[in-house]
């Protein structure tokens, strides 16, 4: 699993805006930026969508003016569902990112076995990302949402 004080691993992530879809490089991410990175087992599930993301909308101002280039939420569904997502939960200053086929998100080390329910999902988790690299990184424990939240990472901005 990444720790803290290690760089990223290269990847693909994808973006679903104005009509198109793009495939965007680790390197292009985060490479010279401060960045936050959120990630969730699923788009549209409750937790996600109920507390995890709308903290980050809420905060989003509050975030980028203590330095942050760009917050960036991640999940294991393709660009169409990010994009559907965001768009439902008004998270324009977010980018929305796909990891379809969990390659990001098994690099790190932070996949975990859903079985039948979901597959191959993220564990909850935030980090704050600075030039590729991870200076702090709130996992949760299984099933709970209490260190990743919006609240806690602007604290540590």
């Amino acid at each position: 699993m990444i720790q803290q004080g290690q760089s990223l691993p290269q990847a693909i992530l994808s973006l679903r805006a104005n009509g198109e879809t793009k495939q965007l490089s680790t390197d292009t991410l985060f490479k010279g930026k401060k960045v936050v990175l959120f990630a969730v087992p699923g788009a549209f599930t409750p937790t996600c969508s109920n507390s995890h993301l709308p903290g980050y909308v809420a905060l989003a101002d509050k975030l980028q003016a203590k330095g942050v280039d760009s917050i960036i939420c991640v999940s294991v569904n393709d660009a169409f569902v990010m994009e559907a997502w965001g768009k439902s939960q008004n998270a324009e200053e977010l980018l929305m990112l796909g990891d379809g086929d969990a390659s990001f998100t098994k690099a790190l080390g932070l996949d975990k076995d859903t079985g039948a329910f979901g597959g191959v999902r993220s564990q909850r988790y935030s980090m704050l990302v600075v030039d590729g690299v991870v200076e702090k990184l709130n996992l949760e424990v299984a099933g709970m949402f209490e260190v990743s939240d919006a609240q806690t990472m602007l604290e540590q901005l």
